[in-house]
């Protein structure tokens, strides 16, 4: 019998931010991207080590141009070709990211006829100026994703 994975507590933190694209990419070219192939897109080269599965810990800093952050985290969940779900940490030392926090970041893939509809979710937030900066980037992020595996 397997163990659990322990999960973030976020009954005190009810703070959440989503955001949807339809991508042109396939379900399976997504899944990629957010396990194996994140530092195509989003980690900066060279810094990224994740194993995709289930309890594993993750760490990379995100692209240059973005800010140096370090974002560290564990897998809660994987279905491939269909979600993501990861415990998420971002923070440098100051009032940025999610705050040292231990958020969720669940990334849903539904295919449809034109590309596959992704939806994030982000929930768990310190407080509302980490949320409204997840809120203002992870659209940016995604467009970076789109251009890089498919709008």
């Amino acid at each position: 019998m397997g163990t659990a994975i322990a999960r973030p507590d976020l009954s005190n933190r009810p703070l959440s931010c989503s955001c949807e694209r339809l991508m042109a990419a396939p379900a399976r070219t997504l899944f990629e991207a957010w396990t194996t192939g994140f530092d195509r897109w989003f980690a900066a080269p060279g810094t990224l080590r994740f194993t995709a599965a289930p309890g594993a810990p993750f760490f990379f800093y995100n692209r240059i141009e973005w800010g140096r952050h370090p974002h560290y985290g564990r897998v809660l969940a994987l279905v491939p070709d269909r979600s993501i779900e990861l415990a998420w940490v971002t923070g440098n030392g100051r009032a940025e990211g999610t705050e040292g926090a231990e958020t969720i970041l669940t990334i849903t893939l539904e295919p449809q006829a034109a590309g596959t509809l992704l939806r994030l979710d982000h929930r768990g937030f310190v407080n509302e100026a980490s949320r409204r900066a997840h809120a203002d980037n992870w659209p940016l992020a995604l467009d970076e994703l789109a251009a890089r595996v498919g709008a």
